[in-house]
């Protein structure tokens, strides 16, 4: 069994952040998805709320038995948070932007490690994000920075300057008093977490922004929009790794500075890709 749902949110009320290209983005991602066996689901803008995310992972999991595929895509805002237990050498817990951010807040790294550790043993659980600060969504490992080579973007397509990073400041959605709350919380370690994670595609690493992108008149993630392209021509036996390695020879690059990254266990990267 293939099971998917994908997530794209360009509203975000109350914030003045809307963005263009991540409803596209998720119909995309459907429909590639779709093309190699999967059975998917959709939440669009209002349909996307934290508790209708939290759901939909819990219940795609449920269903799921060893052996079975579990992808979850996500185009939105990313944002960040103070780290308050410790566990995040740069002080910062990275989070994704539910439609409804506004009144209950964001969704974040250490809530989707639980939330992935439900999948039964040998489930494969891959989650694709398309947001900003996204390089340890599932808290598997904090990767340093790579070096930024910065190349030409090689589409065919046409492309324009990126009109918006997917970054929502904590200042938009958390008042200044949550803030500081929050930054002065008291940091309890918090221990090694023996539980799997998903393997996790993200648009860039933890420090930088994944941007709206516009190919050929059509609002994309320039991320998605790579990803997708390069998925297409790999070779059936193609790995995850090999994935990566296809969209970096394309990101970063001078228009979109974003280094996309892969953080997955050794059992892990010998995965058949989305399979």
């Amino acid at each position: 069994m293939k099971l998917a749902v994908c997530i794209g949110i360009n509203d975000y009320p109350g914030t003045a952040n809307d963005l263009s290209g991540c409803r596209n983005d998720a119909e995309d991602w459907s429909a590639a998805l779709q093309s190699r066996g999967f059975t998917t689901r959709r939440l669009l803008d209002e349909a996307a709320s934290g508790e209708a995310i939290r759901t939909a992972i819990r219940s795609l999991l449920s269903q799921a038995t060893t052996g079975d595929a579990v992808v979850i895509t996500y185009s939105g805002h990313g944002t960040w948070l103070p780290d308050t237990n410790g566990d995040e050498p740069d002080h910062r817990d990275e989070a994704l932007c539910p439609h409804d951010i506004a009144e209950n807040g964001p969704l974040l790294d250490d809530e989707l490690h639980d939330l992935f550790a439900l999948a039964p043993e040998g489930v494969r659980t891959v989650l694709i994000s398309d947001s900003c600060h996204s390089g340890t969504l599932t808290r598997l490992a904090h990767a340093p920075t790579p070096p930024l080579a910065l190349t030409p973007l090689d589409v065919t397509a046409p492309h324009v300057l990126p009109a918006r990073p997917r970054f929502l400041p904590p200042s938009t959605f958390l008042p200044p008093q949550g803030y500081l709350r929050a930054a002065a919380a008291t940091k309890t370690p918090r221990k090694p977490d023996p539980r799997p994670t998903a393997l996790l595609l993200s648009g860039c690493t933890d420090p930088e922004y994944s941007y709206d992108a516009t190919f050929d008149g059509r609002p994309n993630g320039a991320f998605t929009y790579v990803a997708l392209t390069t998925l297409a021509g790999l070779p059936p036996k193609a790995t995850y790794r090999d994935w990566l390695n296809a969209i970096r020879a394309t990101l970063p690059s001078e228009t979109y500075p974003q280094t996309p990254s892969l953080q997955a266990t050794k059992p892990q990267l010998a995965w058949p890709l989305l399979s």
